[in-house]
């Protein structure tokens, strides 16, 4: 009898919210970001304008609040356009698919798409906005478009005369990670943007600074930028010392910690004959192909005693995208400690691996048009090249990582953090 007494009373206290509140506010963040800052500042830098906020769900609040939520119920300001890159400005498009203009239903404003007939806000769109601000979580690989996008957006606020706010986030990497070459000037697209190393250790506010003070806009043009600073941010931080909550960058970015592995497999996972674990669960942590003996390339891999990696052999057939449907065999990639790797070059060693266990399998046998795109995320023909004609990963890296040195020294001047 007591005891269902007990149970009675703790059952009405659950319903009434005493004993388990529901919805319980978010313990404040270590770090404030670029949006918070403004918040805290009751929007002043913005007072009175109308705004078009480029973002995508990544642009929230300690509490899950989205910056298009709080940008449109602010008496301060007035929102009147949304602008999406890759993924949409709800995050709803798959990877590399064209999105289309909308009316956003949440809000009735017009969200454009910067990822389909334009990548840059045109005169149209910009009609009635006084500034632009630009609230995207960034995830430290130039490859990854919306630094791209950010780049888009400047040219047009400097082009119309707007002035451009940045509210700025964390590196996931950190802000001393920096792999990889300076890519060769031809090769500049939209997955490789600017004249920087594949990890840059950036913020998208220093690299914000950076691309107006170096002239990386067409013809030289400046925007007139302002960098809303987080506050509490140190480059040695990792994302889980910000306190702060991650939602998906992108569909298969569903994790902070995928950014690391990001930059690990994202350059080898352009080529369709390997799955990279995008289509599966582990997007961007698995490394593989149909008829590759699983322990055999972990034990290649981990004689190779890269730091602080550790290769697990595992078996996987993607649901979807390269290899779909196929057995494929290869390894897991486990991090043991993400702020002492190379990530970048991970790619080149899978690469070397594969091709000592699997003689047969030609990595570049697919369409022409995979190895023109591992050679744009490359910034240059010479990786390719280099592993065609037999160079080891150890060669291919010491070529690839040699432009790292110069640019921690050039970017210097633009760093907002210590």
């Amino acid at each position: 009898m007591v005891k269902v007494v007990l149970l009675i009373a703790f059952l009405i206290a659950a319903s009434v919210g005493s004993a388990y509140p529901v919805n319980e506010v978010q313990s404040a963040p270590r770090v404030i970001t670029g949006l918070e800052a403004l918040i805290q500042a009751d929007f002043a830098p913005l007072k009175g304008k109308r705004v078009g906020l480029i973002t995508n769900p990544t642009g929230i609040t300690h509490d899950f609040r989205s910056s298009i939520d709080v940008l449109f119920n602010s008496r301060n300001i007035k929102l009147v356009a949304l602008f999406g890159p890759e993924h949409g400005v709800r995050g709803d498009t798959p990877a590399g698919a064209t999105v289309e203009n909308a009316m956003d239903r949440a809000t009735g404003l017009p969200a454009f798409s910067l990822y389909g007939k334009t990548r840059k806000p045109t005169a149209a769109m910009l009609k009635g906005v006084d500034a632009l601000v630009f609230d995207i979580q960034d995830i430290g690989s130039r490859s990854y478009t919306y630094i791209a996008t950010l780049g888009y957006c400047m040219d047009a606020a400097a082009e119309h005369s707007i002035p451009l706010f940045v509210l700025d986030r964390p590196n996931p990497l950190g802000g001393e990670l920096i792999e990889g070459n300076i890519p060769e000037k031809s090769f500049l697209s939209i997955v490789c943007p600017y004249l920087i190393p594949y990890c840059h250790g950036l913020t998208v506010g220093e690299l914000a600074q950076m691309i107006n003070a170096k002239g990386w806009l067409p013809g030289g043009k400046q925007c007139k930028l302002t960098v809303i600073r987080m506050k509490g941010w140190r480059r040695s931080m990792d994302w889980k010392e910000c306190g702060l909550p991650w939602v998906p960058a992108s569909p298969h970015v569903p994790k902070p910690d995928t950014a690391a592995f990001y930059a690990a497999t994202g350059i080898v996972g352009e080529l369709s004959t390997m799955s990279i674990g995008v289509g599966y669960t582990l997007p961007f942590e698995l490394a593989g192909a149909r008829g590759v003996g699983p322990q055999k390339l972990a034990n290649e891999l981990n004689k190779r005693k890269l730091p602080n990696v550790l290769f697990r052999p595992m078996t996987w057939q993607p649901f979807y995208a390269a290899l779909k449907g196929q057995p494929c065999g290869g390894v897991q990639i486990h991090l043991l400690d993400a702020r002492h790797v190379q990530p970048t070059r991970l790619n080149f060693e899978i690469m070397d691996a594969l091709r000592l266990v699997k003689p047969s399998l030609n990595l570049f046998a697919g369409p022409a048009s995979e190895s023109r795109m591992f050679d744009m995320e490359c910034g240059t023909t010479e990786v390719r090249r280099m592993f065609q004609v037999g160079k080891s990963a150890s060669e291919i890296w010491a070529k690839w990582n040699s432009g790292a040195a110069a640019f921690r020294v050039e970017r210097k001047q633009y760093l907002l953090y210590e």
